[in-house]
């Protein structure tokens, strides 16, 4: 609420707006200075992602840890690639928005992508999108009582990404889309269905790998190396706690006892792989 003054002889500087470092645009020595703050050291190691206990305690540290990973999504490293184009959350959405979601989590760097499918029909025109996209979130929203879209994208058969979970497209958000692994990870739902020997779009496929050579480029990561990550949900694969070692481009599968995201889309995620890792200009070698 504002509180209006009787008398104002000047106006007040606005404060700093919510998000931004408190020293952008300062001279160099006071904003030296000011980094040695202990307080401001303190709201920076906030910024380390927990764990990945996903408890309601996240939910408090999301203002601490949002400027780190605002930091966090600057290009780290000669390995990068460019940001793909993103269709944002706006355009499926509509009115379908519920009143009562919390604000996103966040973590401070992405380190691997799972890959899902939505187990949905195939045969749809790509014009339809937005309405399969609004159909998704209406189920998980209303019949599974989440507070959000679980995917944090999604991509057509026509090869179109689409932004999912709410947060920003360019940063780490907090997803719900692998029991025990949404934390330091970014999940990536083909819409439709991939069992064995069903056709998976090469365009789907071109925008799977370019989404995670630009995720994991801000990392300084390889698409086609291993990261250890910590599982946070015993329903997962792993025990709660226990550091598992996963590809960086890894299946829904490779977490949960799934077949997700089919065996079609599995058998593709090799080549995918591999197109990441030459979209962020590394030298070729073996399929991983």
């Amino acid at each position: 609420m504002r509180v209006r003054r009787t008398r104002q002889t000047r106006k007040r500087r606005p404060g700093p707006i919510a998000g931004r470092h408190p020293r952008a645009g300062l001279p160099g020595p006071l904003g030296a200075a000011l980094g040695c703050l202990p307080g401001l050291a303190a709201v920076l190691a906030l910024g380390v992602c927990a764990n990945g206990v996903e408890r309601a305690a996240d939910r408090a540290g999301t203002a601490r840890r949002a400027g780190s990973a605002q930091q966090a999504a600057r290009p780290a490293g000669p390995y990068t690639a460019p940001r793909p184009r993103i269709v944002p959350r706006s355009v499926w959405l509509g009115g379908a928005a519920t009143s009562d979601r919390p604000p996103p989590r966040y973590d401070d760097k992405v380190l691997a992508v799972f890959v899902h499918h939505t187990d949905s029909p195939n045969d749809y025109d790509c014009a339809d999108t937005p309405r399969i996209i609004r159909s998704l979130y209406t189920g998980q929203t209303r019949d599974r009582s989440w507070d959000d879209i679980g995917y944090n994208f999604l991509v057509d058969k026509c090869g179109t990404l689409y932004e999912g979970r709410a947060g920003g497209a360019d940063r780490p958000v907090t997803g719900a889309h692998t029991q025990g692994f949404n934390h330091r990870t970014t999940g990536i739902a083909a819409i439709g269905t991939f069992t064995g020997g069903a056709a998976v779009p090469a365009a789907m496929t071109e925008a799977i790998a370019a989404l995670a050579a630009w995720k994991l480029g801000l990392a300084g990561l390889d698409p086609r190396e291993r990261v250890r990550l910590v599982s946070s949900n015993s329903n997962s694969r792993y025990p709660r706690g226990t550091t598992a070692t996963l590809p960086a481009i890894a299946a829904h599968r490779d977490a949960y006892m799934t077949r997700c995201p089919g065996p079609a889309l599995i058998a593709r995620l090799p080549g995918i792989r591999q197109r990441a890792a030459a979209l962020q200009g590394r030298t070729p070698k073996a399929a991983s």
